[in-house]
């Protein structure tokens, strides 16, 4: 069964959010990146104009403009009561309130938006998901993953997530992943001690590195996956 909109939780983060959260260097922006499971974050968009080389990839891009447009409208005010209802779960210093937050996300999705029709048809964005991935073996630099592996690992089993990693490491010489926590809850994923131990047995260099970026509380780590 394909992918329906009314599963689709649209919300999107900005280039300075991605460099806090990825850890990501001057250098590492120069890179041939791979965005995946991107959503509307405005992090291609900002790189392009900055003549940086990304392609995001995630199975919400079939739909258009106006019905991804619609998606934001009708659920940014259940995202926010979310928040607000757990806000001891969340660091408010880089936002000040769920409001403040909300309004940054929008702003980085209203920039996605503009850039959508352009994007795809230069295949800057793309309609594919994992653990499936269609390009060449190490086709990029840097893999990166934002809000969906760990995440939600009530939805997305461990061999998901395996599956999941090993193809982004087939493609890139580097996969960088956050957060390491579940969806609300700010517990650590249960299944990362098993991912990286299966990650270590098959050869993989595998490092937890602190990030300069804290908005769920604890979660300021990223899952670092080198092939060797």
């Amino acid at each position: 069964m394909g992918l329906r909109l009314e599963q689709v939780v649209p919300w999107g983060r900005s280039l300075s959010e991605y460099v806090q959260m990825f850890d990501l260097t001057e250098a590492d922006l120069q890179s041939k990146i791979l965005d995946c499971g991107s959503g509307p974050a405005s992090f291609n968009a900002e790189m392009t104009q900055l003549k940086h080389s990304v392609i995001s990839c995630d199975p919400i891009y079939q739909f258009s403009t106006e019905q991804i447009q619609q998606r934001i409208s009708e659920t940014y005010e259940v995202i926010l009561s979310k928040v607000e209802a757990t806000r001891e779960n969340f660091v408010w210093s880089n936002f000040r309130s769920p409001e403040e937050m909300g309004q940054s996300r929008m702003a980085s999705m209203q920039k996605f938006l503009i850039d959508f029709s352009t994007g795809l048809q230069q295949k800057r964005y793309q309609i594919y998901e994992l653990p499936n991935l269609p390009f060449e073996n190490n086709q990029f630099d840097l893999a990166l993953c934002s809000h969906l592996l760990f995440l939600y690992s009530d939805q997305l089993n461990l061999e998901f997530h395996l599956a999941s990693i090993i193809e982004m490491c087939r493609i890139s010489t580097e996969v960088r992943i956050f957060p390491l926590l579940l969806n609300m809850t700010g517990e650590t994923s249960p299944f990362l001690e098993p991912v990286m131990q299966t990650l270590k047995e098959q050869g993989y260099t595998v490092n937890l590195r602190q990030v300069p970026y804290e908005f769920q509380r604890g979660g300021n780590q990223m899952l670092q996956v080198k092939t060797l």
